[in-house]
C-alpha cells in the first residue's frame, strides 16, 4: 500500500503554488534579475554612434556575430555594456574543463572535492577576464576602423581613451552578468547563466513575430509557410524534450549488507547515462568554427577587389559557406558529430567511474570490476553517443535547411537556440516541482508532529 508521502508525490500539482511563499519569492527574484539584464542590453557603450552601428550590423549579417547577438539578446547589435554577454565565461569554462581532464595538476585538483571545484571556478573567472580584455580591445579597435556608406563613423571620438573605456565597460558588463547569474542560482530558480542566455534568445521572439506578421500582410509570406513553421517548431520541441530526458540506465549491484534487524540485504541502484551527454556544446562549437571564416571574409571583403586572388577566395567562401548551402550543411553535421564524441570523452571518464564503483563495492552484473567495467562503460557510451549525435544533427540541420529554403533570417529558431530554450525551461520547471514537493513534505512533517503532541 502506498504511503501518504508517495500519494503526495504522485498527485503533485501547481495548485499549491500560492502556499509556497519561499518559491514565490525565488520566482519574483529571478524575474527581477532578468528585467535588469534586459535593461542593461539597451545601455550603449560610451562614445559609440547608435545610428552607424545599426547600419554596420545590417552589412555584416550572416556571420558569427549573428550567433553571439542571438545569445546576448540583441546587445551586440546595439553595442551595449553587455555586448559580450556570458560567452567569454562559457568559453573559459569549457577550456578549464578540457584542461582539468588533460593536465595532471588540474586533474589532481579536480579530485580534491569542493575545494578543488572552487579553485577551478576561480581559474574560470580569471580566464573570463582575460578573454574579455582580448575581445573588448578587438571590438574597440574594430569599431574605430568602421564607417558606413554615408560616411558615419561607428565611434564619435576614436582614440586611446575610447579603447580603455570600452574595454573596462565590457569587462564590467560581463562580470556583472556572472554575478547576476550567481545570485539567480543561489536566491532564485534555475541556473542563472543558462537563464540569462535563454532570456536573450526569447527576447528576439517579439521582433520575429512582428516581422513575420508584416511579411504576411505584405504578401511575402503565405499562410502555408507559417503553418509549416509552427509545425516544425512544435515537432522540434517535442523531439528535444523526449531525447534530452532519455537515459540508458545500467544496473549497479552492491554486496549484501547487514541491516539493523540482522538481515542480509543486497542493494541495487542504476547508473544513468544520457543519450546526449555533450549537451549544446557540439552545435555551438561547430557553428562558431564555420561562421568564423565567413565573418572574416565579410570584413576583409570591403577592402578587396573581386578580380584579385584574395577577392575570389572571399567570394568563394561567401558562396559555399553560407547558411543552407550543401557544403555548409555537410561540414556542420560533421562538426557536430566530432564534438559530440570529443566532448563526451572529456566530461565522462569510464575508468574513473569504474574505480569509484569498485571503491564503493558496486559492480555491474555479469561484468568483472575494474578494467572490464571501464571497457563495458566505454562500449555502452559509444553506442548511445551515436544516437545522441544523430539526434543533434537532425535538430540542428533541419531548421537550418528550412530557413535557407524560405529565406527567413531566424537564427534564434535554429537548433542550438531551441536546444538551449527547451533544456533551460525543462530544468527550471523541474526545480519548481522539487520546491513544491519539498513544501508539501514539510506540511506533512508538521502535521505528523502536531498529531504526536496531541497524543
Amino acid at each position: 500500500m502506498a504511503s501518504r508521502a508517495d500519494n503526495i508525490a504522485s498527485t503533485l500539482s501547481l495548485a499549491n503554488f500560492s502556499k509556497a511563499t519561499e518559491l514565490k519569492n525565488r520566482i519574483w527574484f529571478t524575474i527581477g534579475a532578468l528585467i535588469v539584464f534586459r535593461f542593461l542590453s539597451f545601455v550603449p557603450l560610451p562614445g559609440v554612434n547608435p545610428v552607424a552601428l545599426r547600419d554596420l550590423y545590417l552589412q555584416t549579417q550572416g556571420g558569427i556575430l549573428d550567433l553571439f547577438n542571438t545569445f546576448s539578446g540583441g546587445s551586440l547589435s546595439r553595442m551595449s555594456l553587455i555586448a559580450l554577454g556570458v560567452m567569454p565565461y562559457i568559453t573559459a569554462s569549457i577550456v578549464v574543463q578540457l584542461a582539468a581532464s588533460l593536465h595532471p595538476a588540474l586533474v589532481a585538483l579536480k579530485k580534491e572535492g569542493e575545494a578543488g571545484r572552487k579553485k577551478l571556478n576561480q581559474y574560470t573567472r580569471y580566464g573570463t577576464v582575460l578573454l574579455c580584455i582580448v575581445q573588448g580591445y578587438a571590438i574597440a579597435t574594430g569599431l574605430e576602423a568602421l564607417s558606413t556608406s554615408r560616411g558615419l563613423g561607428a565611434v564619435v571620438d576614436p582614440g586611446l581613451m575610447f579603447r580603455v573605456g570600452a574595454v573596462i565597460s565590457l569587462i564590467g558588463g560581463t562580470m556583472f552578468l556572472l554575478w547576476l547569474g550567481e545570485q539567480i542560482t543561489s536566491r532564485g530558480i534555475g541556473n542563472g547563466v543558462s537563464l540569462i542566455i535563454m532570456a536573450g534568445i526569447v527576447a528576439q521572439m517579439p521582433t520575429f513575430a512582428s516581422n513575420l506578421g508584416a511579411a504576411y500582410s505584405a504578401g511575402d509570406t503565405g499562410s502555408i509557410l507559417i503553418i509549416a513553421l509552427i509545425a516544425l517548431v512544435i515537432a522540434m520541441i517535442l523531439m528535444i524534450c523526449f531525447m534530452e530526458r532519455a537515459t540508458r540506465r545500467l544496473l549497479i549491484q552492491y554486496p549484501k549488507r547487514a541491516t539493523q534487524r540482522g538481515m542480509m540485504q543486497a542493494d541495487r541502484s542504476h547508473l544513468p547515462l544520457k543519450l546526449n551527454t555533450a549537451g549544446v556544446i557540439p552545435p555551438i562549437f561547430a557553428s562558431s568554427l564555420l561562421l568564423l571564416p565567413l565573418t572574416i571574409s565579410q570584413f576583409a571583403g570591403k577592402s578587396l577587389t573581386p578580380e584579385s586572388t584574395m577577392g575570389k577566395i572571399v567570394v568563394s567562401l561567401n558562396q559555399y559557406l553560407g547558411h543552407g548551402k550543401p557544403l555548409y550543411m555537410l561540414l556542420y553535421a560533421a562538426g557536430i558529430v566530432f564534438f559530440c564524441f570529443f566532448y563526451t570523452a572529456v566530461v565522462f571518464n569510464p575508468e574513473e567511474t569504474s574505480d569509484n564503483l569498485k571503491k564503493n563495492g558496486g559492480f555491474i552484473p555479469g561484468i568483472r570490476p575494474g578494467k572490464n567495467t571501464a571497457t563495458y562503460l566505454d562500449y555502452v557510451l559509444t553506442r548511445i553517443t551515436v544516437i545522441g549525435a544523430a539526434y543533434l544533427v537532425i535538430v540542428c540541420t533541419v531548421p537550418e535547411y528550412f530557413l535557407s529554403m524560405t529565406g527567413l533570417p531566424l537564427l534564434f529558431m535554429g537548433g542550438t537556440s531551441l536546444l538551449i530554450v527547451v533544456n533551460v525551461t525543462v530544468d527550471t520547471i523541474t526545480q519548481i516541482q522539487s520546491h513544491l514537493l519539498a513544501h508539501q513534505y514539510g506540511d506533512l512533517i508538521k502535521k505528523a508532529k502536531l498529531k504526536g503532541r496531541m497524543r
